[in-house]
């Protein structure tokens, strides 16, 4: 057995003795979700957050998540290597970012326990640094055809096509390519667009403006809380708006911790996001979020969370919390909500407008939370009820073994499909009508 595995299994169970302890505190908290939620008082961590994650197991074969009544879903495509973005090109083609994370520097107890058990749940691992490209030739849902479409890649997330230029989300910066309609593969080299400090969290989520002017670009934060100090953060936490014209970009959005899916909404045409708060506060203190963004608007990290709602464990800054703008909908604690996007009525039967979200599942909680694909339904431009799953079924009753982790989220090119991203199952879902 090797040393990480056995540090694994170390860290497993003083884990485990932890979230005994902190039960003992007093019963798990009703999940934070909605608009008004109720988010418990906060009980710092110190030195010792909870880590707990399910081993990665994959799905057997004829295994398949568990779709919502009234719905089926069938494997797109299978045999990737941690697929976690996808785009619907105009002819139907789908293109995958394949990617993962790779830590950084390891220089505490905590940092190496927290490596050990990414690696565990397939967290972490080799990058493929590639997109795929899948074509579905005679639409029966299933893509027949795989080509590598783009490969030598730097943590590719995020694209987007504009015209004949394809745009690639590298964890360090934008890059452009030519792009020629029907293509399987693009052999020209990339022009830059835009530069990013990498680590950290590394995902480059890409949306581009309705007019094709502007493209944005979400960019986390280096660490939790800024333990490393501010100015390493300086550039992140924050939605970039690049001008495609000048190559100008400038900061749209700020104090958004980890912003990863960008959505436009089309009765007000505002930008909707989802981000990932903070750590070490509790299993649902502060909760993940989804909400709208404004251009100027500030959101609070590191300084506070939920508006106004102060972190004592950062040095503070009055004037940036007094600034701090609420989020809309609260989606529970660490539930590493990712993908995001827009679900028009008639999608799938009976689900009415609104926002479907990957929920990639926690690893900091004594009871896991996410594992899910979430809709959260719309009206009137704002979230108007509560969350309802598409997919479940990627982790065990038990929280020991995950059989997939969903990421992104985007409208197969029937109009008439969901398609989901899975990075442990190693899949695309894709989710249709019984």
């Amino acid at each position: 057995m090797s040393s990480s595995n056995v540090l694994a299994q170390i860290v497993a169970l003083a884990g485990s003795a932890a979230i005994r302890w902190r039960r003992r505190q007093g019963p798990v908290p009703a999940q934070a979700v909605g608009t008004a939620p109720t988010i418990p008082e906060a009980r710092p961590q110190g030195r010792m957050p909870t880590l707990k994650m399910p081993t990665a197991k994959g799905w057997a074969p004829g295994q398949k998540p568990v779709a919502a009544p009234g719905l089926q879903v069938n494997a797109f495509a299978t045999g990737l290597d941690h697929p976690r973005w996808m785009l619907v090109l105009p002819n139907g083609d789908v293109t995958v970012a394949e990617a993962c994370f790779l830590p950084g520097e390891v220089n505490s107890l905590f940092d190496h326990a927290m490596v050990s058990t990414m690696k565990r749940a397939a967290a972490t691992g080799i990058s493929p640094n590639r997109i795929t490209l899948l074509r579905d030739t005679d639409r029966d849902g299933v893509a027949e055809t795989r080509e590598t479409f783009l490969s030598g890649l730097s943590q590719p997330f995020g694209m987007a096509l504009l015209g004949e230029t394809f745009y690639v989300g590298n964890t360090d910066g934008v890059v452009a390519f030519p792009y020629t309609p029907g293509t399987l593969r693009i052999h020209a080299t990339g022009r830059p667009v835009a530069s990013f400090k990498p680590g950290g969290h590394w995902t480059r989520s890409l949306l581009p403006s309705p007019d094709g002017r502007t493209l944005y670009a979400g960019v986390g934060s280096l660490s939790n809380i800024a333990e490393n100090g501010f100015e390493v953060e300086q550039g992140r936490a924050c939605i970039y708006a690049i001008d495609l014209a000048t190559g100008r970009s400038r900061t749209f959005a700020a104090g958004l911790r980890n912003p990863v899916g960008l959505a436009w909404e089309p009765t007000t045409q505002a930008l909707w996001t989802v981000v990932n708060e903070r750590d070490g506060l509790g299993d649902e203190t502060p909760p993940d979020y989804l909400t709208s963004v404004r251009d100027g608007g500030f959101y609070g990290w590191p300084y506070s969370y939920w508006g106004g709602t102060v972190d004592d464990r950062v040095p503070q800054d009055a004037a940036a919390v007094a600034r701090a703008i609420a989020p809309d909908y609260a989606l529970g604690g660490h539930t590493a909500s990712l993908g995001l996007c827009w679900m028009p009525a008639g999608t799938l039967p009976g689900f009415p407008d609104g926002m479907v979200i990957g929920q990639h599942g926690s690893w900091n909680r004594s009871t896991l939370s996410g594992y899910r694909v979430l809709f959260i339904p719309f009206a009137g431009g704002k979230p108007s009820g509560p969350p309802r799953d598409i997919l479940s079924g990627f982790l065990a009753p038990d929280e020991s073994v995950s059989y997939g982790r969903p990421v992104g989220v985007t409208i197969g090119a029937d109009g008439r499909s969901l398609l989901v991203a899975d990075d442990v199952g190693n899949a695309i879902w894709r989710v249709t009508a019984a």
